[in-house]
């Protein structure tokens, strides 16, 4: 079956190279900020200056007008991620008059950090609280370096260790209260080393697996030698074998299949069959993109993960070959997703070093309501300064330890790709077939792709987040065409199907406001690409 390579290009996520650029905003149409938004807050960037005095005589300022929304913000993203050790202060000028203003909240304003490309970007928010004195101009000095900060999430590192920042959000007052608030902003700056993200865009090895029948063995090793004691680790009891009804290619798929059987191997019987496939192929730094869905039913546990070339386990491929040097877990392992069928709404992903291992504390996951009836895209973005996974371009875990050693960091050695499905003891005995299809496999490295993108920009985004009534998904591209947008319940419910035309660069829902408050999921598809965006109805 033919495909499309669509390259997903992450903007704003991985350090590489760097330059100085200043970024500013006088509002009289000088500045470069070309992104402001009000967040739950109306906004006017080209305001007459109503208070023209003082430090600030200037003809035009940005109109901030919060009319008693809980998260009201200001906020602006740029496209190349802050480089917060070499550049930790932001400053503007502010105005706020004493009538603008109402309810009893202690007069201030927060300048706060978030990643932008996350589904919850307040989840590693940093944030610093200035006083504010009334009826003035003053000028807003912040910096991430000296002042006092507070981390939402207490296990974040301090900002200046930091270079996923690339969104800025003023507030006035506090959240989560009712009040309204009129300010004025002008002649915001901030003198920055931007943080330029490597572009994965050379296709350096692939399986589209386009020819029926067994695996590609110039690209696939079955394992299937057993550990030490006759089983696999945790409990598993399945064998794996290289027949090929466990794991064979139809229809432009890979069916990794596990199977109710009784077979026997190396003198000892099992009663259920798997496949475990290990890459003939290394790498070091890069993207990996497996477009799969997963196998149903609690027991099954499927997973796409990679081991160190240099691991010294018996039977594995890369050992045979003799690169067998250390053990587990000083060879690293990286999972990019692993699934458990009794808990079926939801993929993991996972490090594995001599710093923690087995019961990880580096391991986080995210909600998928379609994960074993719909096609996914697993990734893995891997450079010499931190590991970032994604579901559909949609990030749930970042591994970037402070301290990069060979307990915490033993990425800096080849790695390769395995495939398979093992089953646990829980497997109900009903249970006859399960299969794991793969669509494709492909790692891509820095450099120039032969084949055309057809997605060369930054992953869609959305606002407002939490929403009312109407999500709008900026695109980011000339795009004139339907969608298919569906919204999920956190529970996997499909609540909402909608078909709406891409507009201006938009996608835009509407009707929400007949959901309940909670999470939900809105998925489509664009170009061949399928998205997943998590949004919160307020």
């Amino acid at each position: 079956m033919p495909k499309n390579i669509t390259l997903i290009c992450f903007f704003a996520l991985f350090a590489s190279t760097s330059f100085a650029q200043t970024l500013q905003d006088n509002f009289e149409g000088t500045g470069n900020v070309t992104t402001w938004f009000g967040d739950d807050c109306n906004i006017n960037n080209a305001f007459i200056n109503p208070f023209p005095s003082g430090i600030n005589t200037s003809a035009t300022v940005l109109k901030y007008d919060d009319q008693g929304g809980l998260y009201s913000n200001v906020r602006l993203d740029v496209s190349k991620n802050f480089n917060m050790n070499s550049h930790s202060r932001f400053s503007f000028k502010l105005y706020v008059p004493s009538n603008g203003i109402s309810g009893n909240q202690t007069n201030q304003v927060s300048l706060k950090l978030q990643n932008g490309q996350l589904a919850s970007p307040w989840a590693t928010q940093c944030e610093i609280i200035k006083t504010v004195k009334l009826n003035q101009w003053q000028e807003i000095t912040v910096d991430f370096n000296n002042d006092i900060y507070i981390n939402l999430d207490v296990n974040s590192p301090s900002p200046t260790q930091r270079s996923d920042f690339n969104r800025v959000l003023i507030q006035l007052n506090g959240e989560n209260n009712n009040d309204k608030v009129v300010a004025y902003i002008d002649d915001f700056l901030h003198q920055d080393t931007i943080i330029i993200a490597p572009v994965f865009n050379k296709l350096v090895w692939s399986d589209e697996f386009d020819e029926d029948g067994a695996i590609d063995d110039t690209k696939w090793f079955h394992q299937t030698k057993l550990p030490a004691g006759g089983s696999w680790y945790n409990g598993e009891i399945q064998h794996y074998t290289n027949q090929d009804s466990n794991a064979y290619v139809s229809n432009g798929m890979l069916h990794l299949v596990a199977r109710k059987e009784t077979f026997t191997d190396q003198g000892i019987t099992k009663t259920h069959t798997s496949a475990r496939l290990n890459s003939k192929y290394v790498f070091t730094n890069g993207r990996v993109e497996v477009r799969a869905k997963l196998p149903l039913g609690v027991g099954t546990w499927p997973a796409i993960w990679t081991l160190g070339q240099n691991i010294a386990e018996k039977g594995a491929y890369w050992e045979q070959q003799g690169y067998g040097k250390v053990g587990w877990p000083a060879c690293g392992e990286i999972d990019i997703m692993e699934h458990w069928g009794n808990n079926q709404n939801y993929i993991s992903s996972a490090t594995h070093t001599p710093s923690s291992y087995g019961n990880t504390i580096n391991v986080a996951g995210q909600v998928i309501p379609t994960t074993s009836t719909e096609f996914h895209i697993y990734a893995l973005e891997w450079t010499k300064d931190k590991l970032v996974f994604s579901v559909d371009s949609v990030v749930h875990f970042i591994y970037n330890p402070d301290v990069k050693n060979t307990s915490t960091w033993p990425y800096i050695d080849p790695q390769y790709i395995l495939l398979n499905i093992a089953l646990q003891s829980s497997i109900s005995p009903n249970f006859t077939r399960g299969s794991m299809d793969i669509d494709y496999v492909r790692i891509y490295e820095e450099g120039t792709n032969s084949v055309e993108p057809k997605l060369a920009t930054r992953t869609p985004f959305f606002y407002p987040n939490p929403v009312l009534n109407t999500l709008t998904i900026q695109l980011n591209n000339l795009i004139e065409q339907l969608a298919i947008v569906k919204i999920y319940s956190a529970d996997g419910q499909l609540i909402i199907t909608d078909t709406i035309l891409a507009t201006q660069n938009k996608l835009e829902v509407n009707q929400l406001n007949r959901l309940p408050s909670g999470v939900y999921f809105a998925d489509f598809s664009l170009n061949n690409v399928d998205y997943k965006l998590k949004f919160i109805k307020q």
